[in-house]
């Protein structure tokens, strides 16, 4: 055994959903302990921090629920637990200050991740919560114990609940590498396979594209994508070229979209509005002006800005006829084709698709198949936006799965129900 009293319950994942059901336990004065196995806890917490933690959302509730499409209606009552106002309301009780950013995203003052995990994770061992790393869940022994692999070899640990928070399979090196999948469905588990979200798309680019433009913004453009069911969508926003693809926020914004035409017809293609601030009618006045003996390329960037990335995103497209054609070059730059054929990698996805089917779950996201053992964050089947919204529901189940923990130990006796322990308001 790792210490010689056994742990009341055992989080498996030290990411921002196993935290927050730490928190909703220790709070009811549960003992728990976090199994993690990297070097050290919320490694992709971090990182998703780097360019700019988006913690949540400001937009009305209603919007804000609706994000989560056809998953609304299991994470609506995990939501309604912990909402954005409340998310804010808990940073700051942790002593974090938060803003809310022209788009209308939530942002710690600082901006990054590492000083909301310090201070969480300082409460946390404050409040008895015992952390270990490198310590890699491998499934179950015979007699129903945590089999751990350590640095000193395996171990077991027989809690009397469990909740595992292991993620996804998005940037494996950073712990969430999916090796759960095999283990829970040996156990008789439903999982939906595992997908890339928030993810860049392959294209099939030119040499000349790939050499001269891969890493370029591309900026100011809108995109236009009808999906499988039919429904139109445009959305203006930046992307980036990649030597294999594109990605960036604009991408990402249609990547369930685009991935599930991929899955359902192998390629999907969406068009580009090179210039969304003219009106076509006016840009075809544009392209048709007299230019006298400037090259095209020259006209182009003289009369509305079209240059560099964008210049050879028409070139992908057209051929120099059709470039020499003003009626055809004035439609491209509105609508521009361009056609994607895979999702890129899971391991350099934002976040995943898939995981355990809600069907396999209680309401307090305890697997039926496995009593006392419960499911957090991005490992259920459900799939979000950036922009704040990965994050809020992953602390949303994290509470709801703690909360479900604390149900279960009261049903089978082994919290008294009249022990203090009956308290999981987060402290904020």
């Amino acid at each position: 055994m790792l210490d010689s009293v056994a742990p009341q319950v055992a989080i498996i994942g030290g990411g921002p959903a196993g935290l927050m059901a730490a928190e909703a336990l220790s709070l009811a004065g549960i003992q728990v302990d976090i199994y993690d196995a990297m070097p050290s806890v919320g490694r992709k917490f971090l990182l998703a921090g780097i360019g700019g933690l988006n913690i949540t959302h400001s937009e009305p509730y209603d919007t804000f629920c609706a994000r989560y499409g056809d998953r609304q209606s299991e994470l609506q009552p995990m939501l309604d637990r912990l909402p954005p106002s409340a998310v804010r309301s808990w940073a700051n009780g942790l002593g974090i200050d938060t803003f809310i950013g022209s788009s209308g995203r939530v942002f710690p003052s600082e901006m990054k991740a590492a000083p909301l995990l310090r201070a969480w994770l300082h409460r946390l061992r404050s409040a008895g919560v015992r952390l270990h790393v490198r310590h890699r869940w491998l499934g179950w022994n015979s007699e129903g114990g945590l089999r751990l692999a350590t640095t000193n070899g395996e171990t077991s640990v027989k809690p009397q609940a469990t909740i595992l928070a292991l993620g996804g399979a998005s940037w494996p090196k950073l712990g969430s590498d999916g090796a759960w999948v095999p283990l829970l469905q040996a156990m008789g588990v439903s999982i939906a396979p595992l997908q890339s979200a928030n993810c860049g798309f392959e294209v099939a680019w030119s040499e000349h594209l790939r050499s001269r433009f891969a890493g370029a913004p591309v900026k100011s453009v809108a995109l236009t994508f009808t999906d499988a069911q039919g429904v139109t969508e445009r959305r203006q926003g930046e992307m980036i070229i990649g030597a294999d693809g594109i990605e960036g926020s604009l991408i990402y914004a249609f990547s369930r979209q685009l991935r599930e035409y991929l899955n359902a017809h192998g390629r999907a293609t969406f068009t580009l509005d090179l210039a969304p601030g003219y009106e076509a009618q006016r840009l075809l006045a544009e392209v048709c002006h007299p230019r006298g003996s400037r090259s095209i390329s020259s006209h182009l960037k003289s009369r509305i800005g079209i240059t560099g990335v964008k210049m050879a995103l028409v070139h992908e497209v057209l051929s120099k006829a059709q470039v020499a054609d003003a009626a055809t070059l004035a439609a491209a730059i509105k609508t521009l084709p361009i056609t994607v054929h895979a999702t890129g990698p899971i391991e350099e996805a934002i976040s995943t698709a898939g995981g355990v089917c809600f069907g396999s779950l209680d309401d307090n996201l305890m697997l039926k198949e496995l009593p006392g053992v419960f499911v957090a964050g991005e490992m259920a089947d459900w799939e979000a936006p950036t922009g704040g919204y990965l994050l809020t529901a992953c602390f949303a189940s994290g509470l709801t799965a703690g909360m479900g923990v604390l149900k279960w130990l009261r049903a089978t006796c082994i919290v008294n129900p009249t022990s203090p322990a009956n308290s999981t308001t987060l402290r904020g």
